[in-house]
Parts: structure tokens; sequence; C-alpha cells
């Protein structure tokens, strides 16, 4: 698989992720077969904003901070995307993180 089918994969998944619920870049690789590639996962995150209809605000580190919060437009744009969809985030972290956790190697059985 070359970088850019999974990149393009990785945004498929993620345009999945329903609003007000959040995954994590393992997640999403070992829903893809790629266990391991959550680096990867982060690096297609980063480069979200060329494409369309990719919430890269719902992906998140594993333990629910907003590592990729960098990436966006504006320091504080991830937190404030999230907050729209009713997460509430502290320290830059996911507030009951496990409630909101989407798995889509459960949730797209």
């Amino acid at each position: 698989m070359n970088k850019e089918n999974f990149f393009n994969d990785v945004y498929e998944v993620t345009k999945l992720i329903p609003e007000g619920r959040v995954t994590s870049y393992g997640a999403i690789a070992k829903y893809l077969g790629r266990t391991g590639s959550a680096r990867m996962v982060g690096w297609a995150m980063n480069q979200a904003f060329s494409e369309k209809g990719v919430p890269a605000h719902r992906v998140v580190n594993r333990n629910g901070l907003l590592s990729g919060k960098a990436h966006f437009s504006e320091p504080d744009m991830m937190q404030q995307l999230l907050e729209a969809e009713g997460i509430e985030i502290k320290d830059d972290k996911v507030v009951d993180f496990q409630s909101k956790f989407w798995d889509p190697s459960k949730e797209l059985l």
C-alpha cells in the first residue's frame, strides 16, 4: 500500500466519525490493518486540510490529548471545533474520553 492510498483510506475512515465523538490515530491504523502505524495516521491528519470534509479535529491521541492542535490555523481551533460538538476539553484533553471514543473496528462492523 502506498502512502497516498493509505492517506486516502485514513480520510475515508475519518469522515465516518460521528459528530460529538472522537477516535485515536491508533484506532484508525488498527481498523485499516496497519497496527503500529498511528504516526502515519497523524501525518495524514497533518495534511487533511487540503481534503474537503475530513473532520481532523475528531482524531486525538490514545489518551484523548489534542496532540494535533498545532496543525490547525489557530492554536485553539481544534478545541473550539470539539466544544462546538459538545465535547468538553480540559487542559488539552477530552473529558470523559472513554464515553466519547469511537472505535472504527467495533462501530464499522
